[in-house]
């Protein structure tokens, strides 16, 4: 069973491009108050996040969504869910830590909240110590950084209030070059180019991969390149990649940048695939976006953006937020809604009290379904369990999936047990390349 350990801190850059799948989120409003009367007899969630930006938003609109059905449901031990959300410029240029650390503060304070949930990657070292001052819980839908987890293996007493709801970097790393081994598997394919966005999370990816896709798993190296914000022309970077002999493109995209790239590698029948990261080609709208050009194209995504039932919660939780809010849930109103609807609600039937010495000991035997994992256990240090459980063999955890475009529709590629289930088949585009040898 794998227990994440510390990580290096380049690894931990890994993850970002595993989990994050964009999506677009309609309007939102920042308060949402239980249809019961405020009192002792309801449980207050606090969310703290970038309200304005689409992190927030859709953290914010899964948290809404969960208590809403909770609600609906006559509650949990007697009581309504309270949502409250303040906003924290967590993904604004400024970065401003004094206003986000108000706003937790506010939610803890002021609101009195009795958990958090939080999608501010940049300020959640800061978070966890506000949090482990007040002894509340605090659940992590965003931040990477290796020290959150360790902290509560190393200071146990001090951070056992934090608990991270999505996978850590190993899993991640892991999850990148086992995905790419498979498609060795299905292809013979062996030689690799990286094309990322000139921005730290994806160049310092690049740099890990660069070394790590070799030396663990044999594959290589043939192209690597980066390229700025803006960038309208990809010719350049195409022509590049074939001349390298490159078999497998892997882009590793977050801006609509990578529209562009998938429809000119359309166009042009470059002889690769593409596999890797490329957010805005996730989105169902990107079909339409890129006039079917997306075709063959595979990316990191998840099942309720996909619409494929990974679990028996995928669809149901996937419908139920687009009735409610009208737009397709992305990741992070997947992680949110899963850790409120699930997660949190599994640990108040089995504890049969709110009370936060009894939740923790409660979400440290966690053993549920949710809409992304078919057993969703957490790790000794509070991070996420993934791959296959050793102990239980055929018992899956969380998993990293990748979907391929086909006919207007994503289907699972990765892990191969996936696709398997979903009696998927690979497709190689209908040009010249390296398939046809």
């Amino acid at each position: 069973m794998l227990d994440s350990k510390a990580l290096t801190k380049v690894q931990s850059i890994i993850l970002f491009a595993i989990i994050v799948v964009a999506g677009v989120v309609g309007g939102v409003a920042y308060v949402y108050w239980s249809q019961s009367v405020q009192s002792e007899d309801t449980i207050k969630i606090g969310v703290c996040a970038d309200l304005d930006m689409l992190t927030g938003k859709s953290a914010y609109q899964g948290v809404v969504l969960a208590a809403e059905q909770i609600n609906n449901e006559g509650g949990i031990l007697g009581k309504q869910i309270e949502v409250v959300a303040e906003d924290s410029d967590g993904n604004s240029p400024a970065q401003d830590v004094a206003i986000a650390t108000a706003a937790l503060t506010r939610l803890l304070t002021v609101h009195k909240v009795d958990f958090v949930i939080s999608s501010d990657a940049s300020f959640m070292l800061t978070y966890q110590d506000i949090i482990a001052e007040h002894k509340k819980i605090l659940f992590c839908t965003a931040g990477l950084q290796d020290e959150l987890t360790q902290r509560v293996a190393d200071n146990y007493q001090r951070y056992k209030y934090f608990f991270r709801t999505l996978p850590n970097s190993t899993h991640a790393l892991i999850g990148t070059g086992d995905s790419l081994s498979t498609l060795r598997d299905y292809s013979d394919f062996n030689k690799i180019a990286l094309l990322a966005q000139d921005i730290p999370t994806w160049t310092d990816l690049m740099a890990v991969l660069i070394g790590y896709l070799p030396e663990t798993y044999g594959f290589e190296i043939v192209y690597h390149n980066k390229f700025p914000f803006g960038t309208i022309d990809f010719s350049s970077y195409l022509a590049a990649i074939e001349a390298s002999g490159a078999e497998i493109l892997v882009p590793l995209v977050a801006s609509e940048e990578g529209i562009i790239l998938v429809k000119e590698w359309y166009e042009r029948q470059s002889p690769f695939v593409l596999w890797g990261v490329n957010i805005y080609v996730t989105d169902p709208e990107a079909w339409e976006q890129t006039q079917g050009k997306c075709e063959y194209t595979t990316n990191v995504g998840f099942p309720t953006v996909a619409g494929y039932p990974l679990t028996r919660e995928t669809l149901a939780s996937r419908d139920a937020y687009i009735e409610r809010w009208g737009v397709q849930p992305n990741s992070l109103a997947t992680l949110s809604y899963d850790t409120v609807r699930f997660i949190l609600f599994d640990a108040f039937v089995r504890a049969q009290t709110t009370e936060t010495e009894a939740v923790i000991a409660a979400l440290e035997e966690t053993k549920v379904e949710t809409s992304l994992a078919r057993n969703f256990v957490f790790t000794s240090n509070h991070d996420v369990l993934g791959g296959e459980n050793i102990n239980n063999p055929g018992e899956d955890l969380m998993v990293v999936l990748l979907f391929q475009w086909q006919d207007g529709e994503q289907v699972p590629m990765y892990p191969k047990k996936i696709k398997e289930e979903a009696g998927a088949t690979y497709i190689y585009p209908p040009w010249n390349g390296p398939w046809n040898k």
